[in-house]
Parts: structure tokens; sequence; C-alpha cells
């Protein structure tokens, strides 16, 4: 950084990323963040919905959060979305790709991917 203005750039830049994951959407999609989780590949997981959810424009109604442990190790990484007017789905084996996906059929769509989802 050689400015105030560079530094005020890369701030508003992001921004929107931050806001993401202050929790304040009525869809909160929670990636496991636990060793387990992160040795399972779950931070490319997070970045992808994050940077999905920013791209698709959906960052006041949905936040991407990131938690501990959620008690399924061997499912890792795994991710729970919670929506206000459904039940809570548990999505399992996750990858950036399968993450894209969740957000355009679940998330945007309102459809569920059931093959991803524990059995």
């Amino acid at each position: 950084m050689k400015s105030l203005a560079e530094l005020a750039a890369i701030r508003d830049k992001m921004k929107g990323k931050v806001s993401l994951r202050e929790g304040t959407g009525e869809t909160r999609i929670v990636v496991g963040m636990a060793t387990c989780g992160i040795a399972a590949g779950a931070k490319p997981v997070l970045n992808a919905f994050v940077e999905e959810v920013a791209k698709a424009g959906l960052s006041d109604s949905v936040s991407v959060l990131q938690t501990g442990c959620i008690g399924i190790c061997q499912y890792e990484p795994v991710v729970e979305v919670y929506k206000s007017d459904e039940e809570k789905v548990t999505y399992v084996h996750m990858t950036p790709e399968k993450a894209l996906e969740v957000v355009e059929k679940h998330i945007k769509g309102g459809k569920p991917i059931a093959e991803y989802t524990m059995k």
C-alpha cells in the first residue's frame, strides 16, 4: 500500500464479504471449521460460499458463517443451511463446486440438493 486511498479501496472491496460473515441474514449457511473440517477442505468451501453469495447479490438476506465441530467428522466438510421457512439441511462431503450448486439450486431456487445431504 502506498496511500490512504489504496487502503480505503481495499476496505470498500472487503466490506461486502465481511458483512456476509456477521450473521444478520434470514438465511444462514454455516460451515464446520474445526480441525477436522479444515483438514478435509472446509476453507475453500467457505470461500466459495462467500464469493458466490456476494456475486449473486444475496448479501442482504444470506449470511455465511463458520462454526466449530458439528460432530460428524467422517462426513466433513459439513455445511448446514438454515432458512427461516424450512428445516435445517445438512450437506456433507462438500466441495467448492458443490457449494456453487447449493447457492444456485437451494439458496436461490429453494430446492435442497438431496444427493449432497446425509442419508
